[in-house]
């Protein structure tokens, strides 16, 4: 999936550019970047995170940077940010999103003579460098995004900073992706997980309606895009992707999978003793679950935390077999002779289970 940062204050941005972007690390598994503009104008990094976490690779780049306002993401897709020079200045852009018709827009830029640049680190032309391009057919950034809006199916949530120091936020057309509004004292900043806000000393502001584009300053933020009508939010936030601690739309990302486990219980009654969930998420709703029938709740498969990605990210189902078997590590002692009822919070390609359910299975 990915997330996104983006900080403008009257003192550096950096430090909380940093931490904001780092509080998105569980969102991706591929690339993170930073992109700051300060005195000596934009200073950019980006660094392959698949097999370090976010925070260890940008410690040394935070040291250098110096700047009033930037934008920080955890990208799955391509490197970012990009910093773009174009007909409408410079400005630095992230993107998060699933453009699904993205071959489509190339072939249009492409007949009016614009040039996309391949990317050799993702073997592809990124998302956020055909996004850039389509921005910059138009004759402002702000009629540009509208553009993309128009143009893009699938969804495309960016923050944008203009070579003159300001930082754009704005959600995509049916709002899939989000974007919270925080505020403290020295600035702003937008950002998708809302848990970062209290430790960073943001107060919570609002979301962004979809579709809406704000242009933000030190002291507050102006509507340049009015939000849509239209809403269609993604669920699997709730589900499974989004922080436990954030909330969305004011639906707070623990208590709902709590809710879904206690629907669980009250739909599918059944005679166990003990309900479980698939770590981290799966837990939530299998707390929920064993509270609505009345039975206990266990916890006989732990989650090996510290390296192991997701096990459907890995493009070969190999690797994914291999992580799948690594990160998950169970507890056989509250397993052997007891009736469970497992909760998980997606069963994407079925190798989680699919390994474990062989395991066992083998050792009977």
């Amino acid at each position: 999936m990915g997330g996104l940062c983006g900080v403008v204050s009257k003192e550096d941005a950096v430090s909380d550019l940093f931490f904001g972007t780092d509080y998105h690390s569980h969102l991706g598994t591929h690339r993170g970047g930073m992109a700051v503009l300060g005195p000596c104008g934009f200073q950019r990094s980006i660094h392959n995170i698949q097999n370090a976490p976010f925070r260890s690779k940008f410690e040394h780049d935070v040291t250098h940077f110096a700047g009033n306002v930037g934008i920080g993401v955890i990208s799955d897709t391509d490197p970012q940010p990009l910093v773009m020079y174009s007909k409408l200045g410079a400005f630095a852009i992230v993107t998060v999103g699933l453009v699904t018709n993205i071959e489509e827009i190339k072939e249009e830029l492409f007949a009016h003579n614009a040039q996309l640049q391949y990317s050799t680190t993702s073997g592809m032309v990124g998302p956020t460098e055909v996004i850039s391009a389509l921005i910059a057919t138009q004759d402002s950034l702000v009629a540009g995004v509208r553009y993309v809006q128009e143009k893009v199916k699938g969804s495309c949530s960016l923050l944008l900073i203009s070579g003159d120091g300001r930082l754009y936020a704005a959600r995509d057309r049916y709002g899939r992706t989000p974007i919270v509004i925080g505020r403290k004292e020295s600035g702003m900043i937008a950002l998708m997980e809302s848990c970062a806000l209290p430790n960073l000393g943001y107060e919570y502001v609002r979301d962004l309606g979809p579709g809406e584009m704000v242009e933000m300053t030190p002291d507050g933020m102006t509507t340049v895009i009015e939000p849509g009508d239209k809403m269609a939010i993604c669920s699997f936030l709730w589900v499974y992707y989004g922080y436990p601690a954030s909330s969305y739309e004011g639906r707070n990302v623990e208590m709902a999978r709590y809710r879904c486990g206690s629907a669980l219980a009250k739909r599918y009654p059944t005679p166990v003793d003990a309900a479980c969930g698939i770590p981290d998420s799966g837990t939530s709703h299998a707390l929920g679950y064993a509270h609505e029938a009345g039975i206990k709740f266990a916890r006989p498969f732990v989650k090996y935390t510290p390296t192991w990605a997701r096990s459907f990210m890995p493009q070969d189902q190999r690797q994914r077999e291999k992580v799948a078997s690594m990160k998950l590590i169970t507890i056989p002692g509250l397993i052997k002779d007891r009736r469970l009822v497992f909760c998980d919070d997606s069963i994407v390609r079925g190798t989680q289970l699919g390994k474990q359910a062989t395991r066992r299975a083998a050792r009977k």
